[in-house]
């Protein structure tokens, strides 16, 4: 069961999506996330990249996010974080995408919406192939002094190379990484 765990919101129960594609956040792990943001979410635009049951933006919303931005290619789970807004009452906080998540960035960028912070919690093999860290750099969609928090299989090594980690935390199989912006001395496309 999926739940949100404090907040205005606190204690609600969200719907799961009925496939292997999307892999729920463990609330250990999401508990360890939001602990570690503590003030930072407040006020905050937050984007829930790959999004799946949207938990975490919904998180986000619960503990004072002024709004939450959930990018979502697979369909059916699309349809649940349309559930999931509209059972915690948060239609008019919630941005819903239905789109692959560089498209949907490269529109956000063309908008001029920038992020207090970014969660991204791409399918790990798409991590490997196709880094999203690469067109959040691209197209600033980040906004100075804001943070990307990175979840991935605690094996993988992904490609980092002009950000600045700050934290890295690895609770069971899932590690979340911490990353302070881009690097100010050089910015190349080869990540």
């Amino acid at each position: 069961m999926i739940r949100v765990i404090s907040g205005i919101y606190k204690g609600r129960t969200l719907r799961n999506v009925a496939s292997a594609r999307v892999r729920p956040m463990p609330h250990k792990l999401k508990g360890a996330l939001f602990n570690i943001l503590g003030e930072r979410i407040k006020k905050s635009l937050f984007l829930d990249g790959f999004s799946g049951t949207g938990s975490v933006g919904l998180e986000a919303l619960s503990r004072g996010a002024a709004r939450a931005v959930f990018i979502e290619e697979f369909y059916p789970a699309v349809k649940i974080i349309r559930a999931n807004v509209s059972r915690c009452g948060a239609d008019d906080q919630a941005v819903i995408i239905h789109r692959e998540f560089n498209r949907a960035v490269i529109q956000l960028s063309k908008d001029r919406v920038v992020f207090d912070l970014i969660f991204l919690d791409p399918p790990y093999k798409l991590l490997e192939e196709r880094n999203p860290l690469r067109v959040v750099r691209k197209r600033g969609v980040l906004k100075p002094g804001g943070l990307i928090v990175l979840r991935h299989y605690f094996k993988t090594k992904p490609k980092l190379a002009d950000f600045e980690v700050s934290r890295a935390v690895t609770i069971g199989d899932d590690t979340l990484v911490f990353l302070a912006g881009v690097k100010p001395t050089h910015l190349t496309d080869s990540l």
